[in-house]
C-alpha cells in the first residue's frame, strides 16, 4: 500500500512465513505512488520498517529494498539490500542507479518483457542497459515476474553474466494470485547460500548463485541446478521381486517439486505406463518387464516438451551402502528434459548403483 499494492506489510510478512520463506525483499516503487493521498508517507523506508517488525524475532529475513521506476529504457529495477530509499530518489535514472550501488545494493532488470514496457513481449537490450551492465549497476535481471516467463531474458541473463531472478511480484493475497491452496506455488528464486544471513545472501546474489522455480519449471544454470537435483531423488531399493523376472526400483523425492518422467527405454513398465510422476516427499516403486534377469540395464527417461539453448546436467547422487557408483556427464539441447539412468548389478546378491540426468529446466509442482 506504500505504492501500488494492496495489503498492509503485516499481511505479506505473514503469506511468507505461512509459505515457508527464509527471506524477502520490500520493494515498493519509488516513483509510482498510486495511493500517495490516502497514504502520504514521506519516509520512503517506511514499508519495510514495518515489515521488519512484524517479522520480529522469526526466522524470515526482511530485506530493504526499493523500485526504480522509469521509463523504457531502461525501465524498472529493483535494488536490495540498500540502507536509504529516500537518498535513490533522482529524477536522472543513471544517477538514482549511482546512489543506490553506492550503499552496496544488488540491482536487477525488473521484467524487461513486460508488455507494459515492451509493447511485443520482446527483451530489448538498448544501449542505456549495456551501459548500467557494463558499469556494474545492473547485476541481474528477471527471467520469470508474476505470471510472465521470457527466454529471451533467460539468455541475456547468459549471454551477460546477469544473476537470474524470479519474482512473485504480488501486489494482492499470494493465495489468490497464485491459488496455493489448490496446489500452485508463487514464483521464487532460490539462493545457494553457504550461512543463512543477508551477508551471505547479498554475496551468493551478486556471484550469480541462483535457481528460479516458476509455474512447474526449475530455471538456472547447470552448476547451481546439480546440487538442486542431489539433494532431491536418491535410489531407495532396487532389486528382483522374489523369484520373478520383475526388477523393482524404488526413487525417492525428497524435495518439493514434482518429477514428469517419460520412459524412453526399451523396457516396459509392469504397473505403469511410460510417463511416471513422481510427487514431492514420496517414494515411487516401478516393476520393470525385463524379458529375464539381467546382470545389468539401463532406464532412459525424458519429457514430451523441447526448447532450443539449454543444457542436461548428468547428476551422480551419493547413496549410502551402495556400490558402482557412476557419474556421467553430457550436453543436449533438450531443456524441461529429465534423462533417468538407472544401471542394477546383482554380481553377488545387489549392488545397485544410480546415475541421474537431470536437465537444466525440469518439470516440478
Amino acid at each position: 500500500v506504500f505504492s501500488d499494492g494492496s495489503v498492509w506489510p503485516s499481511i505479506r510478512v505473514a503469506d511468507a512465513q505461512k509459505d515457508g520463506l527464509d527471506a524477502i525483499a520490500v520493494t515498493e516503487h519509488i516513483e509510482y505512488q498510486s495511493h500517495i493521498d490516502d497514504i502520504p508517507h514521506p519516509d520512503r523506508n517506511r514499508s519495510y520498517e514495518l515489515a521488519k517488525k512484524y517479522a520480529g524475532k522469526s526466522n524470515l529475513m526482511v530485506v530493504n529494498g526499493t523500485e526504480i521506476t522509469k521509463n523504457m529504457p531502461p525501465g524498472h529495477s529493483n535494488a536490495i539490500f540498500v540502507k536509504d530509499v529516500n537518498k535513490i530518489m533522482n529524477d536522472d535514472y543513471m544517477e538514482a542507479y549511482k546512489a543506490a550501488r553506492k550503499q552496496g545494493a544488488f540491482i536487477f532488470w525488473n521484467h524487461p518483457h513486460w508488455i507494459g514496457q515492451s509493447k511485443d513481449g520482446t527483451v530489448n537490450i538498448s544501449e542505456e542497459v549495456k551501459e548500467l551492465i557494463n558499469k556494474r549497476l545492473l547485476n541481474g535481471v528477471e527471467v520469470t515476474n508474476e505470471r510472465t516467463y521470457s527466454d529471451q531474458a533467460i539468455q541475456a541473463a547468459l549471454d551477460h553474466d546477469l544473476t537470474m531472478i524470479g519474482t512473485s511480484d504480488v501486489h494482492d493475497l499470494v493465495d489468490w494470485d497464485y491459488n496455493i491452496p489448490h496446489g500452485g506455488h508463487r514464483p521464487v528464486t532460490l539462493v545457494f547460500s553457504k550461512k543463512r544471513n543477508q551477508k551471505d545472501l547479498k554475496r551468493s546474489l551478486f556471484q550469480g548463485r541462483t535457481v528460479v522455480w516458476y509455474n512447474n519449471l526449475l530455471i538456472g544454470r547447470n552448476e547451481w541446478i546439480r546440487p538442486l537435483i542431489n539433494a532431491s531423488l536418491t535410489l531407495d531399493s532396487a532389486g528382483y521381486y522374489k523369484n520373478y523376472e520383475l526388477a523393482i526400483i524404488k526413487i525417492k523425492n525428497q524435495s518439493d517439486a514434482r518429477f514428469i518422467l517419460k520412459n524412453k527405454s526399451e523396457h516396459e513398465f509392469y504397473q505403469h505406463s511410460d510417463l511416471v510422476e513422481i510427487e514431492p516427499h514420496t517414494v515411487k516403486q516401478l516393476a520393470i518387464v525385463a524379458g529375464k534377469k539381467l546382470s545389468n540395464f539401463d532406464l532412459e527417461f525424458t519429457p514430451n516438451r523441447v526448447a532450443p539453448f539449454f543444457l542436461i546436467c548428468f547428476n551422480a547422487i551419493s547413496l549410502d551402502e551402495i556400490t558402482d557408483f557412476l557419474f556421467k556427464e553430457a550436453m543436449a539441447t533438450e531443456v524441461l528434459s529429465i534423462i533417468l539412468l538407472i544401471t542394477i548389478s546383482t554380481a553377488s546378491l545387489f549392488n545397485f548403483a544410480l546415475s541421474l540426468a537431470i536437465s537444466a529446466i525440469f518439470q516440478a509442482n
